[in-house]
């Protein structure tokens, strides 16, 4: 009988803080990092684009395993490079994905146009699974629809967005696997599709080769 790979239980260490709180270390991690807004530092005029921040609107708190606490509040002067740089990180982000489900460029604007859509709302912690982007594959489901429905690429994504927006705990993979479907119309477009970019990047000729051996 096969034995069966467990995975090891994450173990938290709890450790409290100088100003009394307790934060939880998981594994070997050494430090935890938070990012503090006071919205009563913070001034929005939506009608004319206009933000005024005072210091400390924003800071970072970094807790230490060892017990201590660090809170580093930016200068004025660079709260735009600071803002720039949780951007790219943000984006950047969102292009993570394992080794077995590697993304296509394609699927990489797509995944960093959908997280986009996302923060446009508002919703900055929204999850990939649920509303952003990150999926393989899924540049290919796009075109399929695309191309079994004759709408543009505006029209298409506008109604996936609609779709997982309106129906209750439906993830943009689960959608896009429905696509996929074999028996379905899509189904078979995006099969058709994948086979022509595998033949499309063969090196050999594999009927050819198959004489030779």
């Amino acid at each position: 009988m096969a034995e069966v790979e467990t995975r090891a239980k994450t173990e938290y260490l709890d450790v409290v803080m100088p100003d009394g709180r307790t934060v939880s270390f998981p594994g070997k991690r050494k430090v935890m990092k938070e990012t503090l807004i006071d919205p009563e530092k913070i001034e929005l005029d939506e009608a004319s684009g206009i933000v005024q921040m005072q210091r400390g609107a924003v800071r970072i708190r970094m807790d230490y395993r060892h017990g201590v606490t660090r809170t580093y509040s930016p200068p004025l002067s660079l709260y735009a490079r600071f803002l720039g740089h949780g951007g790219e990180q943000k984006y950047g982000d969102e292009l993570a994905t394992t080794a077995d489900k590697p993304l296509s460029e394609e699927d990489m604007v797509i995944a960093t146009d959908d997280l986009d859509t996302e923060i446009q709302k508002g919703n900055w912690g929204k999850a990939r699974g649920a509303g952003g982007g990150g999926v393989s594959g899924a540049s290919t489901v796009i075109q399929a629809i695309m191309e079994a429905t004759g709408k543009d690429l505006a029209t298409v994504k506008a109604y996936l967005d609609k779709k997982i927006a309106s129906t209750e705990g439906l993830s943009r993979q689960a959608l896009y696997a429905s696509f996929r479907v074999e028996g379905t119309k899509t189904g078979a477009i995006i099969k058709r599709l994948e086979a022509g970019r595998v033949a499309k990047a063969a090196k050999v000729d594999a009927d050819a080769a198959l004489a030779e051996v």
